[in-house]
């Protein structure tokens, strides 16, 4: 059985840098969406609260409209009353039982006041209910067209975005696994560290690329010979040579083509 090769530096470099194209490529599609995923949903949460608002304020409409309705009952209760004392007050035979309904009719007539103060007071809440469910409503619309709209947007981007990304995430994972894991464990801490997440960069005009300080010559032939992994003293980036890029740069963009 023939022993399988052991990959070189130079096949490790590529691999690693066939990796961080897709990655890049997995974030321009996702910097494409940008802050558009959040902000559907800011506007759904906003949209519910405001129809649970509304649906609160109804009830507490049709609660003040029963208060209404039962203060007119007690008012027309207090109606009957003062009627039948009144009645009453025609056939007593003493003062005692005069003054006695006198006291009953009055107190009925304050019962009145009271209720039709009452209803003074509901309807002015009530007024002002209409005005707060009016503007709730207003926004509600405002804010559901908003949303429709902004999930239309999200709906093409994903379209139009989705396939590729899916195929894009397969890939990534796929060369994940091809890479030995002390070196993976590595290029993702990098990744999660760095700015745009580029672990690996290529050397670009004498300096780092994504960093951009100056790569002292012998360093520089280092990195061209391809022999062993070097990170920028900077960055912490892990560093390749211009050609090699270009080389992974060409045959990555004629795979991304395919899918």
């Amino acid at each position: 059985m023939a022993k399988k090769t052991e990959a070189t530096v130079e096949d490790k470099l590529r691999e690693l840098y066939d990796l961080q194209l897709i990655d890049s490529r997995i974030d321009e599609i996702r910097n494409v969406r940008g802050e558009l995923p959040l902000e559907v949903e800011d506007l759904e949460d906003e949209v519910e609260g405001l129809k649970t608002r509304l649906a609160k304020l109804d009830t507490h409409l049709v609660e003040l409209n029963e208060q209404i309705k039962g203060k007119k009952n007690l008012i027309e209760e207090a109606k009957t009353l003062i009627k039948k004392y009144s009645e009453q007050q025609k056939n007593v035979r003493n003062n005692r039982e005069f003054n006695s309904l006198s006291k009953e009719i009055e107190f009925q007539e304050l019962e009145m006041e009271l209720a039709e103060k009452h209803i003074r007071e509901f309807k002015a809440q009530i007024e002002q209910q209409n005005e707060v469910i009016a503007e709730s409503k207003e926004r509600l619309e405002t804010r559901a067209d908003h949303l429709k709209h902004k999930q239309a947007e999200l709906k093409e981007i994903l379209k139009e975005t989705e396939k590729e990304e899916q195929a894009l995430i397969k890939m990534s994972n796929e060369h994940a696994e091809s890479i030995e894991p002390r070196l993976m464990k590595a290029y993702a801490r990098i990744r999660k560290n760095v700015k745009n997440g580029l672990a690996v960069v290529p050397i670009e005009r004498g300096a780092s690329g994504g960093s951009y300080f100056t790569i002292p010559p012998q360093v520089q032939v280092e990195i061209a010979s391809r022999k062993k992994i070097i990170t920028d003293e900077h960055s912490g980036r892990i560093l390749v040579d211009a050609a090699l890029a270009h080389e992974q740069a060409e045959k990555m963009s004629a795979t991304f083509e395919k899918i």
